[in-house]
């Protein structure tokens, strides 16, 4: 009995070691909480109004809601706002984001319309600090260039924002770097994470990288949760879902979470 007391007092410690999200405060929390965030902006599914467009952007922020965005490097160094790491599902063109100069990405166009590529600071003025972002850092080839370029064009900006990443390195920069800023970590079940070796995929979907990161919040996918997911947020993290659709069951989503990623419908802003 003592061998097995013993045995399960080191599996709690090294589980709250590993799974603990790092301390935030009540306006860290509030800056997302019961908010409603439009995923890559107010985009529409015919793709009229492009993802990560300053028309979605701007759509959003008149209508009340939050957005969600993705920043990445182009070759020049510019803080460009794009999902993909490749250019062809949205423009046509073969290759990475980062393997083109700003000026050849503004050559572009977003999914056949006439929007072209925006960079951080002109989704900031379409914003205009009226209500909150969630700026996902993309994994990349200059993680810490992106960090830190990121970061000062947050600190200039007049408005509420908050970082998230798939990375938990990138997570981990901004735990090491801007304390005050309310980090996430994104995951998904670790079979999501296809490109990574198993024991890393397991590691990410589990959420044993908050050892690293320290998240304050977790955007998880819809599906199911693991049970070191559910754990997590019973020590405190923030709970966040992504991305939630029309067909899912809406009001549970918002039931069960604080904040919410939202695609293709439009629920109340705030529902708490």
């Amino acid at each position: 009995m003592a061998v097995f007391l013993w045995v399960l007092a080191v599996c709690i410690v090294l589980l709250w070691l590993f799974l603990r999200p790092g301390r935030y405060g009540e306006a860290q929390k509030q800056l997302v909480y019961g908010v409603n965030h439009a995923h890559r902006g107010l985009h529409t599914k015919d793709k009229t109004v492009p993802e990560n467009s300053l028309p979605a952007f701007r759509t959003a922020a008149e209508a009340g809601y939050g957005v969600e965005l993705d920043i990445q490097l182009s070759r020049d160094g510019q803080v460009v706002v794009f999902h993909d790491d490749t250019l062809d599902r949205v423009c046509g063109v073969h290759g990475r984001v980062d393997e083109f100069t700003f000026e050849e990405l503004r050559g572009m166009r977003l999914c056949g319309t006439q929007e072209t590529i925006p960079l951080l600071t002109e989704v900031f003025e379409v914003m205009g600090g009226r209500t909150p972002m969630i700026i996902e850092l993309k994994t990349g080839r200059r993680n810490d260039e992106l960090c830190e370029k990121g970061l000062a064009l947050m600190r200039a900006y007049n408005g509420p924002y908050c970082i998230e990443s798939f990375d938990p390195r990138i997570v981990r920069w901004f735990r090491k770097n801007a304390k005050d800023v309310l980090r996430g970590q994104l995951s998904d079940a670790p079979a999501s994470f296809r490109d990574e070796p198993k024991p890393l995929a397991f590691a990410l979907g589990c959420l044993f990288t908050n050892v690293l990161a320290r998240p304050q919040f977790i955007a998880y996918g819809p599906g199911k949760k693991p049970w070191t997911a559910r754990l997590a947020e019973a020590m405190g993290a923030i709970r966040v879902c992504w991305t939630v659709r029309p067909e899912d069951d809406i009001n549970a989503k918002e039931a069960e979470n604080d904040a919410v990623i939202f695609e293709f419908y439009h629920p109340a802003p705030k529902y708490k």
